[in-house]
Parts: structure tokens; sequence; C-alpha cells
């Protein structure tokens, strides 16, 4: 390792509401895609508020791109086209390629205390890829697997190696790593990174020191600049937070709600075929499948 990462750039979360009414804050995406390239976009849905979160995002098409959701508290209740159902819960991790089409739903619950954290991140892919079977993928808690680093940072490991263990995820086109990783207070993870790859980190909890002259605390996202690593030192309280990257595709992005293509007429021919009822390729449509979500 020679070079460590620079911050390229530094955003704060912004609130939004999307689907039928929930409250989150958009880390980024829709304006900013192509520099998180192949990311699309990220979205924090935490809240001890159950009316922020309970209006859910009701059945949706997707096409062209690659959902992963990933639940620290509380219970996330799913469905899709594939025949799919079951719970997203706490420590638990749902990685569905939408591919040609799928039609789902994602309904938080919370917990029984009314807590909901969760975030979502979505992944573009390549031209030859849009087209693909879509493809569901569900990780319990149990499955991805829990480092403690040589330095004495936390790491759960749901794509990518960290000190020889790698996580469950594998076969993305991307060569994606998503980490969550817990620094103590002074101490430091040093991460090597493929010189080649788009990376984030996303601070969830504490503060810390992401690049030099790179503070973050909750809710901030660190885009680093070009080098073969990062660098992170816990603050007074230490911190948590999201470590992602992939390989961009550098390709073009023709983006409408949960749909993204690489040109217009695919965008209406996606939008058409879902009018018409031919959107799913594989699968069965769910009844009713309106799109009152934007998920």
């Amino acid at each position: 390792m020679t070079q460590r990462r620079s911050a390229q750039a530094v955003y704060e979360a912004r609130p939004m509401m999307e689907g039928a009414g929930v409250r989150l804050r958009r880390v980024f995406g829709f304006g900013d895609e192509h520099a998180f390239d192949p990311f699309l976009m990220l979205d924090d849905f935490r809240s001890d508020a159950p009316a922020d979160f309970i209006p859910g995002f009701p059945w949706h098409p997707h096409r062209g791109i690659e959902t992963i959701t990933y639940v620290l508290r509380g219970d996330v209740e799913h469905g899709d086209s594939l025949g799919n159902r079951g719970v997203i819960g706490s420590g638990d991790v749902q990685w569905m390629t939408a591919g040609s089409g799928i039609i789902h739903q994602e309904m938080p619950q919370g917990d029984d205390a009314g807590h909901m954290w969760g975030f979502q991140l979505w992944a573009n892919l390549p031209a030859v890829e849009k087209m693909r079977d879509p493809r569901y993928r569900g990780l319990t808690g149990v499955d991805i697997p829990s480092v403690v680093t040589a330095s004495g940072a936390t790491v759960r490991v749901i794509a990518g190696e960290v000190e020889g263990v790698r996580g469950p995820v594998d076969g993305i086109v991307i060569d994606p790593e998503y980490l969550d990783v817990t620094v103590s207070p002074g101490a430091e993870f040093t991460h090597p990174i493929d010189p080649d790859h788009t990376v984030f980190a996303y601070c969830i909890a504490g503060e810390g020191e992401f690049a030099p002259e790179a503070p973050l605390e909750n809710r901030q996202v660190c885009l680093y600049a070009l080098g073969d690593h990062v660098r992170v030192r816990g603050g007074r309280e230490g911190v948590r937070f999201l470590l992602v990257s992939g390989r961009p595709l550098g390709e073009p992005i023709a983006w409408r709600g949960p749909i993204v293509m690489n040109t217009a007429d695919e965008l209406r021919t996606a939008f058409r075929e879902y009018d018409e009822g031919t959107f799913v390729k594989v699968g069965t449509p769910p009844e009713p499948a309106d799109d009152e979500g934007s998920r």
C-alpha cells in the first residue's frame, strides 16, 4: 500500500420522502450517480418513529439494477414476483438482482420498541447484464462473518475480504466490497482497496477522521479520490461506518424512478411492458401490481 485515498467530496444525507410516504435520508443519488459509479443511490431509513416508515414501499418494479438492503434493527417484510416471501430482520441482508424485471414490495415493521434502522443501496448493472434473469439472495446475520482486525477494529464482512475472511456475497459483476466497520476511540483501521474501484464511506455512529482533513460524523459520506487504501481513525467516542467499493462501469445511465437502463428507448420499453403486463420475464406478477412506491 503506497497511496492513501484522500476525500474527493463530503456529503450530508438529506431528508426525503419515498414509497407510500416513508421519511428517510438520501445519502447520494439522482444527480450525482456518475461520481459514485457503479453505485446509484444510498438511502438511510433509520427511525425510532413508526409513522416515518410504516407506509412502506408497496408493489413496484425494478429493472437493470441490484438493490441491497441491510437491516440493523427491526424487521422488513418483503415479497416479489419470483415467489419469495419473508422478513429481513436485524443483522440481515437482502441482495436482489432485478435484471430483466422484478416486481416486489418492502414493508418496514420496526421492532417491539418502534425502532427501524436500515439502509438500501442501489448498484447498477452493465448493459450486458441488465436483461439477465433476476436473482434473490437472503442472508441472515449468522451468515455474515465478523472479524476483529490486528488494530482492534470490528468488521462485518458482507462482501469482499478482510484479513483473509471473505463475505458470503460473491459472483457480483462489479466485484463489490461491503463492510460494516467499528473503530474504537483513537484506533486506526487501514484497508487495501483496488486502485481502479470507486470507494465511499458512510458514517452511521460516532465520528472519526476518514481522510486527511476529512472528519465525518453520523449521516455524512466521504467519496474517496484515487489510491490503493483507506485509513480511518476513531474519534473520542469511536466511529461506525459502512465502507463500500466496486468496479465502475463507465456506461450511459438512463434513469427513471425504479428502473435504470442505458438509453431512453430502453426506459420507454420497460415502462410500456409494465403497463401492458409483460414486464416480468421470469416469475409471476403479483396482484395488484400497482406502482405506488418508487423503490
